[in-house]
């Protein structure tokens, strides 16, 4: 019986220990994606306010978002 149990345990937690790497790689991808895209709000905010005073034209701003 002690030997059922234990061919039984390891494909689960085989199985188990698979799918939570699955889901943290996962997580942690959607982390990085939430952090660049606040990253680019962030460049996109100081850009347009240097439009504002004037330190900078327009054009050299839409070059640097693009860029």
């Amino acid at each position: 019986m002690n030997n059922f149990d234990m061919s039984l345990l390891i494909p689960i937690i085989a199985v188990g220990g698979g799918l939570l790497l699955g889901a943290i790689a996962i997580f942690m991808g959607l982390l990085r994606k939430i952090s660049k895209e606040k990253q680019m709000e962030e460049s996109r905010r100081e850009i347009a306010a240097y439009v504002a005073e004037g330190s900078m034209t327009p054009e050299d701003a839409e070059r640097l978002i693009k860029a």
